[in-house]
């Protein structure tokens, strides 16, 4: 009992730090992180096996960590490492690309392509957003295509805002297509040992119906306000916007994120992990870097890293000290065994919760909570898998703080001289939202139950 008691204060104390926001969210994790192994298992529970357990540190040295999924992602106890070194492969790789210019290159090639009209960039921009957040973390993404919009806002003059929005919505519901495209995903398939097939065959398939309504909504939105811009066929690009200064980085960076997209859709047919993809993919990165190799590995952000590093052992006092069955149990008590209830509870308190809080350390409380729930209820743990995952990586879309695309987005946007506040921004975004929650939840009821 003491040892739940101190599990439970130690994750309350650290949400509430990560909310206020007045530490960096790194500190407050890891510094969490080890007053749960001091105070949870060493003075709670006394127990050096759960430390043990909880740093999860053994698995990395066993063949079955690099090779074959099955065994490879077996345990959502503790430490993810497998989540870990993946995440760290992808920066590197993404840093990679960017210093090749291959983003702004791709946005900026799109919008030549549609005649550099306001609509048409509105649409593709979109879609973009949504196809790169499948493999590239939404955070990249944003950061670049809220760049190039207000580039281009300014070129066409229009107002950008509608269209960063929209980007936003649309990274983050691209994110929740595939494996790799979102934190919570990564978490989810490494934990429960699913493949970057099973979510796209899955999430993905709610994502794409979710893209067409989506692109529907926000058209019918922002119309007005997108056609207010200046009629552009005769207006004069200069082709230096467009150039590619090195392109035998770009050309490098292409094959390396062909090559990632390849290892990752074949891994379950392959065996081999994503711990192993995402090293390689790095390797191979830093190798065509060259004597930029060690400006990359300074522009990895280590503090998200530590974050998640601390966060899992946060996680891991709970689950040893037996909360998460706790809160499974809630859980099934309220459905009453009904599994349509179950499900919409699952998405629905996902949703909501990751409007407020990161989705990144709900989602990873929560898969304990799932397989719990499918051992004592009999429910399809790839069910309870899916609905958690659509309501973490969309539920976060919602406000300004839900997810981190959406912090970037905005403050782009009011570097640029366009502020975007609380009102404008939920707007919009909050009716999507819920839009896409009750196409997650129909969908989730009618496909599998």
């Amino acid at each position: 009992m003491l040892a739940q008691v101190i599990a439970v204060t130690i994750f309350v104390v650290m949400f509430a730090l990560i909310i206020t926001d007045k530490i960096e969210r790194h500190y407050v994790t890891l510094g969490c992180g080890l007053v749960t192994l001091i105070g949870v298992f060493g003075i709670g529970m006394r127990d050096l096996a759960a430390t043990w357990k909880t740093l999860n540190i053994a698995p990395i040295f066993t063949p079955g960590f690099w090779y074959n999924a099955g065994t490879a992602s077996e345990s959502s106890s503790g430490i993810n490492w497998a989540t870990i070194i993946f995440i760290a492969g992808m920066m590197i790789m993404v840093e990679g690309m960017a210093k090749a210019g291959f983003f702004r290159w791709l946005c900026m090639t799109i919008a030549k392509l549609v005649h550099f009209k306001t609509v048409p960039i509105f649409i593709t921009f979109m879609i973009m957003s949504f196809i790169l957040a499948m493999f590239i973390d939404s955070i990249t993404v944003i950061l670049f295509l809220a760049a190039v919009t207000v580039e281009l806002a300014q070129l066409l003059k229009f107002n950008p805002v509608p269209m960063i929005l929209a980007e936003i919505f649309c990274a983050n519901l691209g994110g929740s297509a595939t494996m790799c495209g979102d934190p919570p995903n990564i978490i989810i398939g490494t934990s429960l040992g699913y493949s970057f097939a099973n979510f796209i065959t899955n999430t993905g398939v709610i994502a794409g119906i979710s893209l067409v309504v989506v692109l529907i909504y926000f058209y019918i939105v922002f119309k007005k306000e997108l056609v207010a811009g200046i009629s552009n066929q005769d207006l004069d690009i200069s082709k230096d916007t467009i150039k590619i200064e090195n392109k035998k980085s770009f050309l490098a960076s292409c094959i390396i994120f062909g090559l990632a997209i390849i290892l990752l859709v074949t891994h379950a047919q392959t065996g081999l992990t994503v711990a192993t993809i995402g090293l390689f993919i790095s390797i191979v990165t830093l190798i065509a870097a060259g004597k930029s190799a060690l400006e990359l590995l300074k522009k990895v952000d280590y503090k998200t890293l530590l974050f998640f590093i601390g966060l899992f052992v946060v996680v891991g006092g709970l689950e040893q000290t037996g909360v998460l069955e706790i809160i499974a149990a809630f859980i099934s008590k309220i459905s009453g065994g009904n599994l349509y209830l179950m499900l919409a509870i699952i998405i629905w308190i996902s949703g909501i919760a990751s409007a407020f809080i990161d989705n990144i350390p709900f989602a990873a409380t929560m898969i304990p909570v799932i397989k719990s729930l499918s051992m004592t209820q009999g429910v399809g743990l790839d069910v309870l898998a899916w609905a958690l995952a659509m309501g973490t990586d969309i539920g976060g879309s919602a406000t300004p703080i839900g997810a981190s695309a959406n912090v970037v987005g905005t403050s782009v946007a009011a570097k640029e001289g366009y502020p975007i506040d609380w009102g404008r921004y939920c707007k919009s975004m909050v009716p999507a939202t819920l839009i896409v929650l009750v196409i997650s939840m129909v969908f989730v009821w009618i496909r599998y139950l």
